[in-house]
């Protein structure tokens, strides 16, 4: 893997923002989005290969991952293939990753893993973001149960100290607090 790129690895919780932000760098930064893969189905609106490369329990077993997690009884995982498309074109990379999968870019990657943790003041935002976004109350219900759910509430002893923590409350404080950390990064 190429050593002068990064990748902006964003996490937290289900409903933090963690797609907002992503496309937010994908946009204002021309960031390659690193497109993960799941074995759920789509939500509404969901398409392959935009939202996310959608899978098989078989087809996913064919795939050379970096990392892979399962969440909600769906399985996920982000492809060394995927990272390096954007690099090779001279990009940064942006990916949308639980806290788990955000560990092992860290193990795997280092300082080439930038770490974004998102969270917000009050927890029942999250659900209200989800329903908002389409979910279904049944998924919604199931994903605020699970033990991967709580897992993502908190920054991760393993990531104090590497990870950036944005509080994502009020979109524009979240965007000046995202533009700093760009501006850091890409500057050193």
């Amino acid at each position: 893997m190429q050593k002068n790129n990064y990748v902006f690895v964003i996490t937290g919780a289900a409903g933090s923002g963690k797609t907002t932000v992503a496309n937010y760098l994908q946009e204002q930064y021309h960031m390659h989005r690193v497109i993960t893969h799941t074995t759920r189905l789509p939500r509404p609106g969901e398409r392959d290969g935009i939202d996310y490369h959608f899978e098989t329990p078989e087809t996913i077993k064919k795939l050379h991952l970096l990392e892979q997690v399962t969440y909600d009884q769906s399985q996920y995982g982000s492809s060394v293939e995927g990272l390096e498309e954007g690099w090779h074109n001279g990009q940064n990379d942006v990916i949308v990753l639980d806290t788990a999968g955000a560990i092992t870019y860290h193990q795997q990657l280092g300082s080439q893993a930038v770490i974004i943790f998102l969270t917000v003041t009050h927890m029942k935002t999250l659900a209200r973001r989800m329903t908002l976004r389409g979910d279904q109350n049944a998924a919604i219900r199931s994903r605020l149960k699970s033990k991967e759910y709580h897992r993502d509430l908190m920054l991760p002893p393993m990531l104090k100290g590497i990870a950036h923590v944005v509080v994502n409350d009020q979109w524009k404080e979240t965007k000046n607090q995202i533009d700093a950390i760009v501006k850091q990064i890409v500057s050193v």
